[in-house]
């Protein structure tokens, strides 16, 4: 028979306890308000200037009842980026979906250079991959479109990004990446519009922090590039601007900001894995 605790190994056994159900709660405040620190590190004054920002405000309430994934800091993203692009070119966006991301875009070319907004998905909701079953989405699309009042400014294209890709002439000044998350297809993607993008010109990924083929291909299509400056992420999105030589102060400056996206991703994981235990 086991003899009996002693009043001393009971009163550390319930200090264990205690120190166990508050070491959760805290650690989880640390990473969330480290990743609230990072976030505010990465967003332009013109993002964090967005609270202020009417037409924002209600850009975002038209957004948040679109179905979608893009949220957030990733939201005031794309509305800045689209806002503050060139009027020498026209937006494209690849993978439209139902539209949540196309709303932004659309209100922030609206607020900045007025320019048209292209569209680009297939709508048969399957990624492009035909062994998925087809879910037409592009009577959405359009509703969703109607409701935020962006028709004058979007134009969908009812294509695959490549079959677009092989009619489209225009220049663009911003493409928002966020069709097929196959790592072909997105080098594929990459392949068929950067020669399309404008010097100063922004290309933006989605989704480049959990699809590890998408965040292996931006490290190289962006931050190790010798085409691209002011390469930064926000959340999930990565993105960078055009040029046709960076400087050596430019690389300097974008593996400094991949360092930095590994610490974000790292500290993201042990925040899940910290979530999963409680």
């Amino acid at each position: 028979m086991q003899p009996l605790p002693t009043k001393n190994q009971l009163w550390c056994s319930r200090l264990s306890l205690r120190e166990s159900d508050t070491r959760r709660p805290n650690a989880r405040n640390f990473l969330r308000r480290l990743r609230g620190h990072i976030d505010e590190i990465l967003s332009e004054r013109e993002v964090r200037d967005l609270e202020q920002d009417r037409d924002f405000q209600l850009s975002k309430n038209t957004a948040n009842d679109t179905e979608g994934w893009v949220a957030g800091v990733e939201g005031a993203l794309l509305y800045c980026l689209a806002k503050k692009s060139s009027a020498s070119g026209v937006i494209v966006e690849i993978g439209s979906w139902k539209g949540r991301s196309t709303v932004f875009l659309a209100n922030g070319s609206k607020a900045g250079p007025q320019v048209r907004v292209y569209a680009i998905d297939p709508h048969e909701g399957n990624g492009g991959d035909q062994r998925l079953t087809v879910i037409p989405t592009f009577d959405e699309f359009k509703k969703n479109i109607a409701n935020a009042q962006a028709e004058n400014i979007v134009i969908p294209i009812v294509k695959t990004s490549k079959e677009a890709a092989n009619v489209f002439q225009e220049p663009c000044a911003l493409i928002f990446v966020d069709g097929s998350h196959e790592p072909d297809s997105v080098k594929q993607d990459f392949a068929l519009w950067y020669p399309k993008l404008i010097e100063g010109g922004i290309i933006a990924f989605h989704d480049t922090l959990d699809y590890v083929g998408r965040r292996m291909l931006v490290k190289d299509l962006l931050y190790k590039s010798n085409n691209f400056k002011n390469v930064r992420f926000a959340r999930s999105i990565t993105y960078g601007e055009k040029v046709v030589q960076n400087t050596l102060a430019d690389r300097l400056k974008n593996r400094y900001f991949l360092i930095l996206s590994n610490i974000y991703k790292f500290f993201l994981e042990i925040g899940r894995e910290i979530s999963k235990q409680d």
